[in-house]
């Protein structure tokens, strides 16, 4: 077997270039050759991959329907017989789908295929189409998998039932806790954003889509005198986020920022997080807005409330009790010493999902694959 691995997944600016270098640096670092298939998302025709020896752009579609993804699967599968690697990640939805079906010859000559699921379509208050498609597709996939990393105590609970030859549990992505630690300009940023220093700044991150349910935040907060709302993300429903922040007056407090890679400022320059969404796996933007020291209000869904108990760091409510929302966050606001307190927990919390703690979770159960042991 050659020492050649790789790594699949549908995009690399939002989903590569986000969870998976220090995985593919580990790699390297042990004499591997990387390779990477995934579709290019980013503005540059051209990007320079860190950490990758070989990449093979694919026009993976989000859609496991798009007639796109034969072709993918064709040429990935051809890639795979070809190459004869030691180990294949495959990650989100459809890049564990097509690269776990292209995989299935390269595993009886021994290659180690591994799926981590970010998130299984299929959860409690999950629609029941989700559930009839996404459900079957995934235990007849696990047939096909000898390693399925979950990364929250719902799926994990799921995925055991499976036919994978193991699944494991793992602490997310793992975040970068030292970017959360240099001193930040409290005033300089708020200054920046139009903001004063003793306003309330609210903040959530993530793209505007349906999924993030950003309109709860919008309406909880305007019932609250003078609080900001810092909104960092993009997405195809920002112009409706606009139209109701205008119809409930909250123009000049609700800040549409875009895609920033300032999000440690922010965050540092806010009082709380907030993040009513409808579905999630394990939050990178809660894990990062706890490591900032942030007290958050948050829904009560899979992978929120492996992270926040109620009165533990913040508190859980229903995606969309508007007026519940309203109440914690005020709450907050008003009590000065309860955010510090909940912030701080949330700081100490972080330490066990850190990238230094992930890596060492992931590197052993990579070293059990490719040793043939248990880690």
């Amino acid at each position: 077997m050659s020492r050649k691995v790789l790594f699949v997944a549908t995009v690399l600016r939002m989903h590569v270039l986000v969870f998976h270098l220090p995985y593919m640096r580990w790699f390297q670092e042990q004499g591997y050759e990387v390779h990477l298939c995934c579709a290019n998302d980013t503005p540059d025709p051209h990007p320079q991959v860190p950490y990758c020896d070989r990449w093979v752009e694919l026009p993976f579609s989000r859609s496991p329907f798009s007639a796109d993804n034969r072709e993918v699967f064709r040429r990935l599968k051809q890639l795979i017989d070809a190459e004869d690697y030691a180990l294949i990640h495959c990650n989100t939805p459809v890049g564990g789908l097509l690269g776990r079906l292209a995989a299935r010859a390269a595993r009886k000559r021994g290659t180690r295929v591994v799926y981590t699921a970010h998130g299984f379509h299929f959860f409690t208050g999950a629609p029941l189409k989700n559930w009839l498609l996404y459900y079957p597709a995934e235990r007849l996939l696990s047939r096909w998998t000898d390693l399925l990393i979950t990364i929250n105590g719902e799926d994990y609970a799921r995925a055991k039932r499976f036919a994978a030859g193991r699944v494991a549990l793992v602490s997310g992505v793992g975040v970068d806790l030292a970017r959360f630690r240099g001193p930040v300009d409290r005033a300089a940023v708020r200054v920046g954003l139009g903001i004063g220093p003793e306003d309330a700044v609210l903040i959530t991150v993530g793209e505007h889509s349906e999924r993030k349910n950003h309109e709860t935040v919008i309406a909880a907060a305007a019932p609250i005198e003078g609080a900001h709302v810092l909104f960092c993300g993009v997405g195809d429903r920002q112009a409706a986020l606009e139209k109701q922040a205008r119809e409930l007056d909250m123009e000049g407090r609700v800040h549409f920022l875009g895609f920033r890679k300032d999000i440690p400022a922010l965050l540092a320059a806010s009082d709380v997080f907030v993040f009513p969404s409808l579905q999630e796996g394990l939050p990178v933007a809660q894990m990062e807005a706890m490591a900032a020291g942030l007290p958050c209000v948050v829904s009560d869904v899979r992978g929120n409330n492996d992270l926040i108990a109620p009165g533990e760091g913040g508190f859980l409510r229903e995606p969309r009790d508007v007026s519940g929302f309203t109440q914690d966050i005020a709450r907050l606001l008003a009590d000065s010493a309860l955010r510090a307190r909940m912030g701080e927990r949330n700081r100490r919390e972080m330490r066990r999902y850190s990238l230094e703690a992930v890596l060492a979770q992931m590197t052993a159960l990579y070293r059990g694959l490719l040793d043939g042991r248990e880690p």
